[in-house]
């Protein structure tokens, strides 16, 4: 197993060949996007990664490059309900194979339960877990019980109700009914 403090570029077929085991431990303040999405709250909060790259055999029986990445992390996001912030844990574990070119990708995607990426020399690992983490985090955030007494009520106490107008029309139907 190798250490690393920030993921590093990869030769995705020599890397597969020796079958590294790359490991992780770094703060989210490395990681543009997700500093972003935290608003800047989370620029300590460790992230743990560990990323494993083997041949195997594809569907056709021919050797590919795949690589099993694991993501721990906490982000802070605002609760939708309570508009708190709540602390969004994320675990995550997926397997990638890599093929040859986007067309090859294109072509096998719907037919494969993996995902697929793009072999490269220069395979940037870190965006990868930037990716994957982001895609993670729910799309409500919210606690599982608020800290606080969330209002549910649609209409607000405080607020005047509605003055009823007059019909404009009420006129008109009173001539008439004196004829």
């Amino acid at each position: 197993m190798i250490e690393h403090t920030h993921p590093p570029h990869l030769d995705v077929k020599h890397a597969a060949q020796a079958s590294l085991h790359l490991d992780g431990r770094e703060t989210l303040s490395n990681y543009e996007r997700l500093m972003a999405e935290s608003k800047g709250l989370a620029a300590e909060n460790p992230l743990h990664w560990t990323a494993l790259t083997e041949l195997r055999p594809d569907a056709a029986g021919e050797s590919a490059a795949w690589l099993r990445l694991t993501v721990a992390t906490t982000l802070p996001q605002t609760c939708q309900r309570c508009l708190e912030p709540v602390d969004v844990a994320v675990q995550l574990e997926r397997e990638f194979r890599f093929v040859e070119s986007e067309a090859v990708a294109e072509a096998q995607d719907d037919d494969c339960e993996e995902d697929l990426l793009v072999t490269s020399r220069e395979f940037d690992l870190a965006a990868l877990i930037e990716d994957e983490v982001l895609l993670a985090l729910p799309l409500v955030p919210r606690h599982d019980t608020c800290p606080v007494n969330v209002k549910m009520v649609a209409v607000d106490e405080d607020f005047d109700a509605p003055v009823e107008k007059p019909n404009p029309f009420a006129v008109l139907a009173q001539l008439k009914a004196k004829d």
